[in-house]
C-alpha cells in the first residue's frame, strides 16, 4: 500500500483523536487514493519506475507520471537510445524524439525513470486531510441524522464529495487531460 499523501499526526490533532486511530489511518488511506485516481499518478517519490509507452507518430509522448527527475534509460522496439542525441525529456512528462517522429508502433517506447514527490507538495497535502476529514466524520450516504432531541444534516460536501479547492489542486496535479473523451 502506498504511503498516504498527508501526516496522520496534523489529521488527528484537527479531530482530536490519536494519530493510529484505525478509522483515521482508512480515512487518510482513503482520501489519498482518491487523488491518486484524480490525477491519474503516484503523486509520492518512486525511483526505477518503468513505462511502455505507444507511439503515436508524433515528436513528443507524454510519460505516465510527473513531475519527472531523471530518466534513466529509453529503447524504441528494444533498442537503446542515447539521451540528448536520440531523445530529451522534461520535469513535465514529456519524451522527446530528437530524430524526428516517434514511429507509430504500439507499443514501441520503453524505459526507466524517476517521478513524483519527495515532499509532497503543500496544496496536496491540505485537500487531502480536508476529504479525509470528511471521510472520517461522515457515514456514506446519510443526508440527515437525528439521535435523541439532535439532528444533523450534510452539507453539499457530503453529496458531491469534494470541495473547490480539491478540484484545483487536482487540476493542478493532473496528468494526461487531453485523453479524456
Amino acid at each position: 500500500m502506498a504511503e498516504p499523501l498527508a501526516d496522520p499526526a496534523e489529521l488527528a490533532a484537527s479531530l482530536g483523536v490519536a494519530a493510529d486511530d484505525a478509522k483515521l489511518l482508512w480515512a487518510l488511506n482513503a482520501a489519498s487514493r482518491r487523488f491518486r485516481g484524480a490525477v491519474r499518478h503516484p503523486v509520492s517519490l518512486v525511483n526505477g519506475d518503468t513505462f511502455t509507452l505507444d507511439g503515436h507518430g508524433r515528436e513528443a509522448v507524454l510519460l505516465p507520471a510527473a513531475p519527472v527527475l531523471s530518466v534513466s534509460s529509453v529503447t524504441l522496439d528494444g533498442t537503446a537510445l542515447t539521451a540528448g542525441t536520440d531523445y530529451d525529456w522534461s520535469a513535465d512528462g514529456f519524451l522527446r524524439s530528437l530524430s524526428g517522429c516517434w514511429r507509430e508502433t504500439l507499443p514501441c517506447i520503453g524505459g526507466v525513470y524517476d517521478h513524483g514527490y519527495a515532499d509532497i507538495p503543500e496544496d496536496i497535502q491540505e485537500v487531502v486531510i480536508d476529504q479525509a476529514r470528511a471521510l472520517y466524520r461522515i457515514d456514506p450516504g446519510v443526508q440527515t441524522k437525528t439521535v435523541g432531541g439532535q439532528s444533523v444534516t450534510f452539507g453539499v460536501q457530503a453529496a458531491i464529495g469534494v470541495t473547490a479547492q480539491w478540484t484545483d489542486a487536482v487540476e493542478r496535479h493532473q496528468l494526461n487531460r487531453g485523453d479524456r473523451p
